[in-house]
């Protein structure tokens, strides 16, 4: 169930029955030459969609910018301050809490976002434990990625330079998601290097075409359909879990 495309009866209707809800959250960054912009973003929210369908669990919106100042140098990134973020996931879950949602499960799909989330959850803790009030509501971050039994199944597909970013298995989702934004693109050198990196300008010297120890080029809808299918069943139990504590 589809929280955009539900109407507000269906979700009080909803309400009675569980006060769960999943939301995607990623960001809009270069993904490589064949990788699409929307990557992190795309993956948690087709991996929530599918979720919400076999299980009848709520979805909310995708919260689809995030921390990524070190992608800016490549045409079509954005960027939040963490301050900002953190800002906007509090008045997200603040909104929500005030419907009555008590179990709130971000789906992450972008690594740059994980210090920022679990300050804004720290942020939204604090106002009650400083007003020495019990939080009605509890607040969940995980990575799609790391959700049980899919990492194996992405080794499986590619055993080989799946990489650190612009990964084979994240290209392989999004391409399952709209199969026609599939791109065929040479990978120069084959496997990019691998490294760290501080600003915006250090990334792109460092990582000229975006890419961080992948090989894009191996990633298709079918191996996509696979990761997602193990994804969602792993937050089908998951979130399932979460919602009935």
């Amino acid at each position: 169930m589809q929280l955009h495309t539900a109407s507000w009866p269906e979700v009080e209707a909803y309400l009675k029955t569980s006060t769960g809800i999943i939301i995607p959250i990623g960001s809009t960054e270069q993904h490589g030459p064949n990788g699409l912009v929307g990557t992190d973003a795309i993956c948690p929210e087709v991996i929530a969609r599918e979720a919400g369908e076999a299980s009848g669990m709520l979805v909310g919106p995708t919260f689809n910018v995030g921390v990524a100042q070190h992608h800016m140098a490549f045409a079509g990134s954005m960027t939040l301050r963490p301050s900002t973020m953190i800002a906007a996931i509090n008045d997200w879950i603040d909104s929500l809490v005030r419907h009555g949602f008590t179990r709130i499960y971000f789906l992450n799909g972008h690594g740059g976002n994980i210090a920022t989330i679990q300050a804004a959850f720290a942020e939204s803790y604090a106002n009650w434990s400083l007003d020495a009030d019990p939080c009605p509501y509890q607040l969940k971050l995980n990575n799609w990625w790391e959700m049980p039994g899919v990492m194996d199944v992405c080794r499986s597909i590619f055993p080989v330079a799946d990489g650190n970013h612009a990964t084979a298995s994240e290209v392989s989702v999004t391409y399952y998601a709209y199969p026609d934004a599939v791109k065929d693109v040479e990978m120069t050198p084959k496997v990019a290097p691998v490294g760290g990196f501080a600003d915006a300008a250090d990334y792109r010297n460092r990582f000229p075409d975006g890419r961080i120890g992948s090989d894009p080029s191996q990633a298709s809808a079918e191996k996509g359909a696979k990761i997602v299918a193990a994804a969602r069943d792993a937050l089908v139990r998951e979130a399932g879990n979460f919602f009935k504590r």
